[in-house]
């Protein structure tokens, strides 16, 4: 298992040098084999296979960033093409452009060329590198890359990837399980009654942001203003999002605590964002970076997310007596069956959730008497 731990890198001028100039390269290096693999391929109909030291007789600057980085360059095209011949859908590699707000390159531990000590991280090339280290990192890991990147605020940032040898421990047998419906207000509705509670970060920064984008629209593109401007809208979505991805991990890291087994639905969020004309809401409540969240902490307590069918009727059906309804508007927010049960539509949805996914693993005998 692998783990990433993310962290705010403090760079020098010279090192903040050393990094725009390898984000250049990478960038250089990543287009120039893509661009001589179709035209090799326009010319043979035969796949090109091209290194990065190709390049650096012609272009000497190369050999003043890290060799790794522009190796890494080509894994990730060669990656690109994989994923492009597997599944066409994903789209054919593009070139990387230069006006791209944010900006990344990839290394690999050798020989000990990384090594994070005493609030300071060693990259190759770059040397010690100021670091704001906020979490202890076990020592039986072992640290196999790391990625640095430039958001659009201009801050500087690190991802550590660790291998991790020991295998989750088995959390014995299940005892808790819950179901999760989706709520635009509230981000989800628990099979138990409990409610996310969202604080939709951006609807509450959404007139300062629209207050600034008006600015940056009457500067003059690409004047120094216009940069400054740009980094001012840049701050305030880095803001909405580092708050959003702390209440997901919050919120995530809360229910896998509690739960042992946690059902959700497949749902189409872009789908849903574009029929619905809820655009807004629905990308502010970040569900699928909540799933994502929860999948791989429950992975690492050996835990269980269950992901139900995105067609299963869990709104129109009565979580009582089974009865599924044939129409059910999306204004009717309570749910009442002939049976006599009347409750909230979400929660109704969640417990449908909770026992469909129940099913799929042979629902788990104690887990329905806790339950009940």
């Amino acid at each position: 298992m692998n783990i990433v731990y993310r962290f705010r890198l403090y760079p020098n001028k010279s090192q903040r040098e050393l990094f725009s100039k390898t984000f250049g390269c990478v960038r250089f290096v990543y287009n120039r084999m893509l661009a001589e693999k179709m035209e090799y391929y326009k010319r043979t109909g035969k796949s090109l296979k091209v290194t990065p030291a190709k390049y650096k007789s012609e272009f000497p600057w190369l050999k003043d960033v890290d060799s790794l980085a522009l190796c890494n360059a080509q894994l990730h095209l060669q990656t690109a093409y994989h994923n492009y011949f597997r599944d066409p859908s994903v789209g054919f590699p593009k070139f990387k452009s230069k006006k791209r707000p944010g900006r990344s390159y990839t290394t690999n531990c050798v020989n000990g060329n990384i090594t994070l000590k005493d609030g300071k991280l060693k990259l190759p090339k770059a040397g010690w590198v100021r670091i704001k280290q906020h979490r202890e990192i076990a020592d039986a890991l072992l640290l196999k890359g790391a990625t640095v990147c430039m958001e659009a605020d201009g801050k500087y940032y690190v991802s550590l990837l660790y291998d991790c040898e020991e295998q989750p421990a088995a959390s014995g047998a299940a005892r808790t399980a819950v179901g999760l419906d989706f709520s635009m207000k509230e981000l989800y509705v628990a099979s138990t009654g409990d409610r996310g509670g969202y604080p939709r970060y951006f609807r509450a920064s959404q007139r300062k942001l629209a207050r600034e984008q008006r600015k940056l629209s009457h500067c003059e593109r690409g004047s120094n203003r216009y940069k400054k401007q740009q980094k001012k809208v840049a701050r305030i979505h880095t803001h909405i999002g580092h708050q959003r991805k702390d209440y997901l991990h919050k919120q995530s890291r809360k229910i896998t605590n509690s739960c042992d087994i946690v059902c959700i639905e497949d749902l189409d969020m872009r789908a849903m964002g574009r029929g619905l004309d809820f655009g807004k809401s629905v990308s502010d409540n970040g569900w699928g970076m909540f799933t994502n969240f929860l999948a791989y902490k429950l992975e690492r307590e050996g835990k269980r997310l269950v992901c139900i069918g995105r067609w299963y009727p869990s709104s129109k059906t009565c979580s009582r007596c089974g009865r599924v309804k044939k129409e059910l508007g999306l204004g009717e927010r309570i749910y009442r069956c002939a049976c006599g049960n009347q409750m909230d539509r979400d929660e109704n949805a969640a417990i449908n959730i909770r026992r469909e996914g129940l099913r799929m693993l042979g629902i788990v005998p104690d887990i329905e008497r806790n339950a009940s």
